[in-house]
C-alpha cells in the first residue's frame, strides 16, 4: 500500500495515521544515520591523538577534521548511486541500504587500531570508516527529504520535512547525551584510552535495529504512480541524463545549499572545538551549551516548518540568509569573549535560531523543485557536490585559519556563502505550492486553482 499524496484539505484519519507512521519510521532511521555521521566530530577531541601522535592539539583536531572532511567527498557519490537506486527502485530501499552501510562504518571505527598499535594503518581504517558514511548519508539525505516530503499532505510539507533537522539533531544530541554521559562515568585517561569508542558500538547496533524497522516502511504514491508508468516505455528515471534535463534547478540546489550548510556546521560542529581551543571553556562546559542549544533549535524546526506552509518558504529562507550574513562576524567575536555557559548558550542560540530559516524547510524546497522521476537524485547530487566543497571542509577551514592566526577571516568566509545563498533565495520562486504527484495535478485541475507562477509543476513524469 502506498501513501496518498493528498491535497489541502484534512485527509481522512486513516490517511492521517499511515502518513504519522511514515514520518516516524522515516525520522528514526534519519536520527540513527545522522548520530553515526557526527559522533565521529563530537568525540574527535578524545581520540585524535590516539591516531595522530603529536605535541600540537590543533594539528591533531586538523588531521581528524580533515578525515571528517574526505567523508563529505564520497556524499555525491553515495547521492548518486542511492538517489538513482531510490528514483528506480523505490525510497524504501534506498532508505534501508543506507542504514545497513552505516551501520558497518560504525563497527569499523570502534575496532579501529591506536597509532601505538598498528601505526597510520588505524587512520586508514578511520578513513574508510568515513569514505563508508560519506556514500550512505549522502543517499540518505536525499532519499529521507523525498520521503519526508513525498509522504506529508500537501498543506504540511514543510511541517513533514521538518522532522528531517529535527531527527537529525536528535541524532547529535543522542552523541552529545552520550558524551556527556561517559564524561561523569569515566575518567579523562579512560575516554582517551577506550571510552570513546563506546558510542560507535552502540551506532552500530542502532542501525541494525533501525534496518528492521525500515524493511517495514510503506512507498510514497508519487513514486508508486511513476515506477507503473515507467514499465511501460522508456523509462529514464534516476539518470544523470534525466538529471539533466532540469540542470537549472540542480544548479539552484547547490547555490541555496551553500551558505546553509556553512552555517550549520560552524553552528553544530564545529562550535564545541571552538567553545574550547577559543573561548577557552571546559570541555565539559562546551558540550553542555552545544547539548542545550541543539534541544531548543531541534524544538524550533517543526514551528519554522509550519510557519512556511502559511506564508511560503522564501521568507524564512531569505530572514535566515540575511541574519547569517551580517551577524556570523559579531556573534563569532562575542562566543570568543564567552566566560560562562549562560553567556556561551545565549550567543549561540541566537545563530541557531537564524540557522532555522534554513534548516526547516531546505528538505522540502530542494524536494519540490524536481518530478517525481528525477526528484532524489536532483536532491542529492548537487546538494553532495555543494556539501563536499563546502559543509565537510567548514571545520577544516576554520582549524585552518586559527592556525595560521586569522581566524576571524573565517567568520568573513561563511558570511560571504551566505550571501551567496542569499542572493539565490531572493530571486527563485517559491515553491511551497508545487504539486508532487498526479493525484495532486488532478486535484488543482478539479478545484481550478492555480500552482504559483514559477514554481515546479506536476513531478509525476
Amino acid at each position: 500500500m502506498s501513501l496518498s499524496a493528498g491535497t489541502r484539505g484534512t485527509p481522512p484519519g486513516g490517511e492521517r495515521a499511515k502518513r504519522r507512521l511514515a514520518l516516524v519510521g522515516g525520522s528514526l532511521g534519519n536520527l540513527v544515520e545522522w548520530y553515526d555521521w557526527f559522533v565521529y566530530a563530537t568525540f574527535a577531541i578524545y581520540f585524535a591523538d590516539s591516531f595522530f601522535p603529536g605535541e600540537n592539539p590543533t594539528a591533531q583536531l586538523m588531521n581528524t577534521a580533515g578525515i571528517f572532511a574526505v567523508g563529505f567527498l564520497m556524499r555525491p557519490v553515495g547521492g548518486w548511486i542511492l538517489g538513482r537506486a531510490a528514483d528506480r527502485h523505490g525510497r524504501k530501499s534506498a532508505l534501508t541500504l543506507t542504514v545497513a552501510m552505516m551501520s558497518v562504518a560504525a563497527l569499523l571505527i570502534a575496532v579501529a587500531p591506536t597509532y601505538g598499535q598498528a601505526g597510520y594503518f588505524g587512520a586508514l581504517v578511520l578513513l574508510l570508516a568515513r569514505l563508508l558514511q560519506g556514500m550512505s548519508i549522502g543517499g540518505e539525505y536525499a532519499a529521507s527529504a523525498t520521503y519526508l516530503t513525498e509522504a506529508s499532505a500537501r498543506g504540511r510539507r514543510g511541517l513533514g520535512s521538518s522532522l528531517q533537522y529535527v531527527s537529525m539533531t536528535c541524532g547529535q544530541l543522542l552523541g552529545l547525551g552520550i558524551l556527556i554521559t561517559l564524561q561523569h562515568t569515566l575518567s579523562k585517561d579512560q575516554l582517551s584510552s577506550w571510552g570513546w569508542r563506546i558510542p560507535f558500538v552502540l551506532g552500530a547496533f542502532f542501525a541494525v535495529v533501525v534496518f528492521w524497522l525500515r524493511r517495514r516502511l510503506q512507498e510514497t504514491e508519487a513514486f508508486t504512480e511513476v515506477s507503473a508508468a515507467g514499465a511501460s516505455k522508456d523509462d529514464t528515471r534516476g539518470t544523470l541524463k534525466a538529471l539533466w534535463a532540469h540542470r537549472r534547478q540542480a544548479c539552484l540546489v547547490m547555490a541555496l545549499t551553500l551558505g546553509g550548510t556553512v552555517a550549520y556546521y560552524t553552528y553544530t560542529t564545529y562550535l564545541t572545538k571552538y567553545l574550547i581551543g577559543s573561548a577557552g571553556l571546559p570541555k565539559s562546559t562546551a558540550t553542555l551549551v552545544s547539548f542545550t542549544s541543539l534541544v531548543v533549535f531541534a524544538v524550533l524546526q517543526p514551528f519554522a516548518g509550519a510557519l512556511s506552509d502559511r506564508i511560503g518558504r522564501r521568507p524564512l529562507l531569505i530572514t535566515f540568509a540575511f541574519g547569517c550574513t551580517v551577524g556570523t562576524y559579531p556573534i563569532m567575536i562575542a562566543l570568543r569573549s564567552a566566560s560562562s555557559y549562560w553567556s556561551a548558550l545565549g550567543l549561540s542560540l541566537i545563530a541557531l535560531v537564524i540557522v532555522t530559516g534554513y534548516t526547516s524547510i531546505n528538505a522540502a524546497v530542494k524536494a519540490e523543485l524536481f518530478p517525481t522521476g528525477v526528484r532524489a537524485l536532483g536532491v542529492a547530487l548537487p546538494y553532495g557536490i555543494a556539501n563536499a566543497l563546502f559543509g565537510g571542509t567548514a571545520e577544516y577551514v576554520a582549524l585552518w585559519f586559527k592556525d595560521a592566526g586569522h581566524e576571524t577571516m573565517f567568520f568573513w568566509y561563511v558570511s560571504g556563502c551566505a550571501l551567496v545563498s542569499l542572493v539565490t533565495y531572493v530571486l527563485m520562486p517559491d515553491t511551497r505550492d508545487a504539486a508532487l504527484s498526479r493525484s495532486e495535478t488532478a486535484s488543482e485541475a478539479a478545484s481550478a486553482s492555480a500552482v504559483v507562477p514559477g514554481a515546479p509543476l506536476e513531478a509525476g513524469s
